[in-house]
């Protein structure tokens, strides 16, 4: 099941349009990260409608949740030199159809920190005009949403988990601990492009355990 992560927003009335959005279109689970206001305040009732359930059981945290995996959003996309921000659209994301997944929608005003993003698998962002590129809150998750409420036929199908996508990552370290690279710099890039990578795969647990089989031969 998705969930619809919001980082620390600000505006009840966005939350409660979010919560709205979220009922259009079949999505219930909605995950508040440190929130900077109130979520059942009757602002954010009104502007939810119909979808006063998903406000009612949105749960609140202090940080970023653990999903198997997290797909972070960001209007403010970088070149195939910055790695983290290099992105798949919407229409892309749809792969993630199953399993425990999380998005991640950021700030009103200032969107998720590199840090943020960096703890996520991977980026989605909206192509949208590049003079404003920045949609509001509950548009964005709108946009995003709609790509991902068709039919899903891959039921029968298990993604690999967060523990072990951290497993190969961790035996990809390894693997590269015994190579040479000209620089620090070089070998932190490689790990970089490699976590992409393992993120956008949107690897099956058959897949990541035939990864780790590969690993393991290479000592």
């Amino acid at each position: 099941m998705i969930s619809i992560v919001l980082v620390e927003p600000r505006n009840s009335g966005n939350v409660g349009a979010v919560a709205r959005v979220m009922a259009n279109f079949g999505f219930e689970k909605l995950v508040l990260v440190n929130p900077k206001c109130n979520h059942l305040s009757q602002t954010a009732r009104n502007r939810a409608k119909w979808a006063q359930d998903v406000l009612q059981k949105a749960k609140v945290v202090k940080k970023l949740p653990e999903f198997d995996t997290l797909a972070a959003t960001t209007a403010k996309i970088g070149t195939d030199y910055n790695i983290p921000r290099s992105p798949i659209t919407p229409k892309q994301l749809s792969s993630i159809c199953r399993g425990n997944a999380g998005l991640v929608f950021g700030r009103e005003n200032t969107g998720l920190t590199n840090e943020e993003i960096l703890s996520c698998d991977f980026v989605v962002s909206i192509p949208a005009s590049k003079k404003y590129p920045v949609l509001n809150l509950s548009h964005s998750v709108a946009v995003i949403l709609y790509e991902l409420s068709g039919e899903s036929h891959v039921g029968h199908i298990i993604p690999a988990s967060k523990a072990e996508k951290e497993q190969i990552m961790k035996m990809l370290s390894k693997a590269l601990d015994k190579m040479e690279f000209a620089t620090k710099e070089k070998k932190e890039t490689q790990i970089k492009v490699w976590k992409r990578m393992v993120g956008k795969s949107f690897l099956t647990k058959r897949e990541a355990y035939a990864l780790m089989g590969f690993f393991k031969k290479l000592k």
